[in-house]
């Protein structure tokens, strides 16, 4: 009973709130509501033990040369049912081009539909393009009592548990193939595996009340504007609401269909077939 009196009382906080700073009217949401979020995404580097046996000059020297894959920049268009999300493009920092195996591994140009539950994403590899097509990602999110405010924007946190694999489908390790690979040979490997979750800390503002958010992250009364999981962090940097351009949003169109699945099965076979052509196992 506690427990629903204080969800009670931080919702109604909440729409206090909404009330309060205005920022979006009521006649203003029945308009054809619309959005730029910009977010800014840090991740932790880690070198393993291998970067114990390197100076701390030599660390500075590889985080520059991870820059692009440690520090990016992503721009989430939306309007009260779709939203678009993709990564802005830049060149290296020291050879000036662009980071052209990492993007085989990263999210492409990502349609989210909170109406449908649908999601449309473009992925590119190795010069094949692919038209993911599946579901959202479900999330069972916790509303949390801590407030905080990012911007001018009161946000309240969330959290939720995710798995990992999830999360991550368009990402490929030779770490894990290897540990999937030793598992499934293993006299002690059961079909009771233990899934791999993600522990997941997002903030959300009820001043903005769409269910959108960066990634796989939506189902928020609220804009998303931070969100953290494992050794990365996205924060939104600048905002723009209903700007007197209008906001085009179109979902995805050409590639080979498939869902976040099979696409997931076509990057580890090509893996593995790259690693047999080389004639060994990868050590990265």
């Amino acid at each position: 009973m506690k427990t629903l009196l204080i969800k009670i009382s931080i919702l109604a906080f909440g729409l206090s709130i909404f009330l309060q700073t205005n920022t979006i009217t009521s006649s203003d949401y029945l308009q054809d509501f619309q959005g730029v979020a910009y977010y800014k995404s840090k991740t932790r580097m880690d070198l393993g033990n291998w970067g114990a046996k390197l100076s701390e000059e030599q660390k500075k020297q590889v985080a520059a040369r991870m820059q692009n894959r440690l520090e990016k920049t992503y721009i989430l268009t939306f309007n009260r049912e779709e939203s678009m999300f993709n990564e802005e493009e830049k060149l290296d920092a020291l050879s000036g081009a662009t980071d052209s195996w990492g993007k085989n591994f990263t999210p492409g140009a990502q349609y989210k539909n909170v109406k449908t539950n649908s999601q449309i994403q473009n992925q590119e590899f190795y010069g094949k393009k692919f038209l993911v097509k599946d579901s959202l990602q479900p999330i069972t999110w916790k509303i949390a009592e801590e407030t905080k405010k990012i911007g001018k924007y009161n946000c309240f946190k969330a959290t939720a548990l995710i798995p990992t694999n999830e999360l991550t489908w368009y990402e490929f390790s030779w770490n894990k193939l290897r540990t999937k690979e030793k598992t499934a040979t293993s006299e002690d490997a059961t079909e009771g595996e233990m899934v791999e979750m993600t522990e997941v800390e997002a903030w959300f503002t009820p001043q903005i009340p769409v269910g959108h958010g960066p990634l796989e992250y939506w189902g928020l009364a609220g804009l998303i504007l931070e969100v953290s999981a494992g050794d990365t962090t996205l924060l939104c940097s600048k905002l723009i609401l209903n700007s007197s351009e209008q906001v085009k949003i179109e979902a995805p169109e050409k590639g080979n269909e498939v869902t976040k699945q099979e696409y997931h099965a076509i990057i580890i076979e090509k893996m593995k077939e790259f690693r047999n052509n080389r004639g060994g196992r990868s050590r990265n």
